[in-house]
């Protein structure tokens, strides 16, 4: 893209060819034209603001002198910020009788062939620059309709987008919900029925500890499935969001027995609180999953404007069952992390457990 000179440099070398045109024509007997010339060069600092009133106070200069190009310029100026076609003829017509007609003589013959001559030959140059300025308007007003093309273009093409992600967002939707939930309410139902069927108070924990996971992870999607369905509207929430409050709850309903020390500040951040309450969930669901019987411990403190999360399970006791897993949780719980500025470190302890250690900045930096 060509970068334009500025308007205030193409004016100065305006008003300097149109001092240089008075200086040609410099008569020192008739120093009252030299002075129209002068003052219509002058007036041409007027051009962009006031057009037609830059042309009016050039156009004297054409009748009493020979210096007609400040008036040219006035000119081509008006008919580019213009549009009234009979203005621009008028003011075509009044430069040509001016530049025909020489004061004080005023000697205008139509019936003489060079008067005629003369005439055309200024008409046709009044002509002209009126053809150039309605040129250059007209590529001005094509240039700006081709910008709004554009935008429209990319306004559709994102419209054209959103329009995608909701097809795709509602049909993961009701997926989620057909399978997801049909498989999670068998669960619930049976760990039910087992919880009343049974007599022993180990299974009967156990079913309860299910059943109301199951009625837990049923609400959370729930929510999700508002959340991919309400799409092209206001900003959905994953509502309630977790926060500190919540992690005595999750630590009790984890279903292993767990500890959960804390001296954090109730003033931190909703995106400290929900990546503190996101990293204590994946690492007790990762105990629950592969080291059955492991009793788990939690580890949160503050210091240095730092917090810290350690989550340590204990060697299993039992061998672990063979579950789907599709290994993104540890992923994207670092992925997490790094986003609000903070580490994480994971791997094996020396007694056979696990360990989980996220440190985090109390402001975090999205």
């Amino acid at each position: 893209m060509t970068r334009r000179p500025a308007p205030l440099l193409l004016d100065g070398v305006a008003v300097g060819l149109a001092l240089l045109d008075v200086w040609v024509h410099w008569d020192a007997e008739e120093p009252w034209r030299t002075a129209c010339g002068l003052a219509a060069a002058v007036a041409l600092l007027l051009r962009r603001r006031r057009p037609l009133l830059t042309f009016a106070l050039t156009l004297p200069a054409v009748l009493l002198s020979d210096a007609v190009f400040a008036c040219l310029v006035a000119l081509y100026t008006l008919a580019s910020l213009s549009r009234p076609r009979t203005l621009l003829v008028l003011c075509a017509l009044a430069y040509a009788f001016s530049d025909a007609t020489l004061l004080p003589s005023m000697d205008l013959d139509l019936t003489d062939p060079s008067t005629l001559i003369t005439l055309g030959y200024t008409s046709a140059t009044a002509a002209a620059v009126v053809f150039l300025g309605q040129l250059v308007q007209t590529r001005r007003d094509l240039s700006l309709r081709l910008t709004e093309i554009s935008e429209a273009r990319d306004h559709q093409q994102l419209l054209t987008t959103q329009a995608v992600l909701a097809k795709e967002r509602a049909q993961l939707a009701r997926e989620m919900h057909d399978v997801v939930s049909h498989q999670v309410s068998l669960i619930a139902v049976r760990a039910g029925a087992l919880q009343v069927g049974t007599r022993d108070p180990d299974v009967k924990e156990a079913a309860a500890t299910i059943r109301r996971l199951s009625a837990q992870t049923l609400d959370e999607l729930r929510h999700m499935v508002a959340v991919l369905r309400a799409s092209g509207g206001r900003p959905t929430e994953l509502t309630p969001q977790p926060a500190l409050t919540d992690l005595q709850k999750l630590a009790d309903g984890c279903g292993i027995e767990t500890e959960l020390k804390t001296d954090l500040p109730e003033d931190l951040s909703p995106t400290v609180q929900r990546a503190i309450y996101r990293t204590v969930q994946e690492a007790l669901t990762n105990t629950r999953k592969h080291a059955p019987g492991a009793t788990a411990r939690i580890d949160l403190c503050h210091a240095n404007g730092r917090v810290r999360v350690r989550v340590t399970n204990t060697a299993p006791t039992r061998p672990a069952l063979p579950l789907p897993s599709a290994h993104h949780g540890l992923i994207g719980l670092r992925q997490r992390t790094e986003l609000l500025g903070g580490t994480m470190t994971s791997g094996p302890t020396s007694d056979g457990g696990y360990e989980i250690c996220v440190v985090l900045p109390t402001e975090a930096t999205t």
